[in-house]
This record gives C-alpha cells, structure tokens and sequence, in this order.
C-alpha cells in the first residue's frame, strides 16, 4: 500500500480517516512559525494542527535542532487528534511534504500502522479546487497508546558505520554537504563516507513526489547497488524523514538517523569531511 495519497482520494475518504496539519518551515523554526496562521487562516476541513517544534521533536539540545520527542507527548497530541490503535490518519503540510514525512516517521515510529501524506500538501488540496474552512475542531479522546522504536533509528556510531558498510544518505543540499555554505549550523561539511542525495531530488515542481521514483533511486545508488542497510540524515531530522518516507514508497527500509548533523557536530572528536564526494 502506498504511503502517499492524493487530494482527490483524501475528498472520497475525509470522514473515515483523522487529518492532521503540521505546516512549518525550515528556515524559520522556532515562535515565529506561520504554520498556525496559516491553518487559521484556512485549512482541510476537519484537520487538528500539530506543531513540528514542540509536538514532534524535543527540545533542542546535546541530541540534535530536533530530537526524537517524549513518546508521551506524542501520544497527548494522537489523541487529542481522536486517534486510537485502528485510525486511519492523513498527513499533510504546505506542499514539498518535508514536515508531513517527519510527521509519518514520528507517528509510525510510535507504533501508528495506518499512515498516509498528502501528496502534493495543502497545494495540492487547494488546486483541486477542494473546500476549504477556518473552524478548529473540538479536542477528541482517542486512546492510542505509544509503542516507541516501530521504525528503525541509527546513532553517531551506527551511521559512521554504515557509511563504511553500506549507505548513508545526506540529505541536505549539495553546497551544505560540501561545506561550501552553513546557514543554519556551526560547522559545515558531512559525516565522512557519506553520500549526497538532496530530498528535493524526489519531488516534481508542483511539491508531488516525482512519477519516477525507482529511475530516481537507481541514480542516487549509482553503481554501488547497495547490498547493506541504508540510513538517512540531514540538519536535524526532518528532510531526512522525508527521504526516508521516498525510499518506503519504493519497498526500501531506511533508518533514520534522528540527531543528524546537529549532533554530529556536537562532539568534536567526530570527524568533518568536506567536498562533494564521498569519502
């Protein structure tokens, strides 16, 4: 079953599934989110607004911009949202879906079974020319209950692993990976051995997931045609999730490495590569 659904299918489904809206943006993480004006000023009707900061990461700190959140907190937020063990739950924010694929990790990783992103985002909702409202729905009383460690993770020392014995994806953009340009990071570079695949590779121009997943994947192997595992990372363990959300669509298993670059670089023993070649 395909972890993605379009806006069309979402408009058949909207009374049998829970909605969820977590609009946020990269650049501007912290108070100043548009997310909730953006969702009081219209949303898919029906859906809670779930905030990536407080809801779907811990506080910054030693593990990273955006460590995996209390499971508790996570559990509050699903069933505020009516969510229990059998609920079907759609994702979604603005368009690239960066936000709604931490949003699918983080529920799955809680152990949710049935999760989907809005293909496309509230971009895509919007274009079909679907409703709209402004109404905030009342707290629900779902009884879902938190299983953490339903997806699989990897540490600093599992992800320098894995790039010496299978893959380590960086995620992040090609001048980031290269250490040419840091705008969010004290330090620049990458995780030696690994190799770069930005997220937006997956996407078309509209903010969908491109039609040719699987040609994407094979060129992003290149010829290493991976036998080992594959892990994912990128600044804080957003985009990654992302990436990681790409890859499930096309059957493959990837852990996410949730502490990313910001932890990484927390410790200054680890070492920093630099270039746009794996080392």
């Amino acid at each position: 079953m395909s972890h993605l659904i379009s806006a069309t299918e979402l408009a058949h489904e909207i009374e049998d599934v829970v909605v969820i809206d977590v609009r946020w943006t990269l650049t501007t993480a912290g108070s100043d989110q548009p997310g909730p004006a953006e969702y009081a000023a219209g949303h898919v009707p029906g859906a809670h607004f779930v905030d990536l900061d407080t809801e779907l990461a811990a506080p910054p700190g030693e593990g990273g911009r955006h460590p995996l959140p209390d499971p508790a907190v996570v559990e509050g937020v699903l069933r505020r949202c009516g969510v229990s063990e059998r609920t079907r739950v759609v994702v979604y924010d603005g368009k690239e879906s960066y936000a709604a694929g931490r949003a699918w990790w983080v529920f799955r990783w809680v152990g949710l079974r049935d999760v989907r992103v809005l293909d496309g985002g509230f971009a895509a909702w919007v274009a079909a020319g679907l409703p709209v409202s402004t109404e905030v729905p009342e707290p629900h009383h779902g009884n879902f209950v938190a299983r953490p460690g339903s997806m699989p993770t990897v540490d600093a020392v599992g992800a320098a692993e894995l790039a010496r014995t299978g893959l380590l994806i960086d995620a992040r953009a090609p001048e980031r990976y290269a250490g040419e340009q840091e705008p969010i990071d004290p330090v620049a570079g990458h995780i030696p051995g690994a190799a770069n695949s930005p997220t937006t590779g997956w996407l078309a121009e509209d903010g969908s997931f491109r039609p040719d997943l699987a040609d994407h994947w094979a060129t992003v192997q290149g010829e290493r045609r991976v036998q080992g595992d594959v892990a994912v990372y990128c600044g804080s363990g957003v985009t990654a999730a992302h990436h990681v959300l790409a890859l499930a669509e096309l059957g493959v298993d990837a852990a996410l490495y949730p502490g990313s670059w910001s932890e990484w670089i927390r410790d200054p023993s680890r070492p920093v590569a630099t270039g746009s070649e794996p080392d």
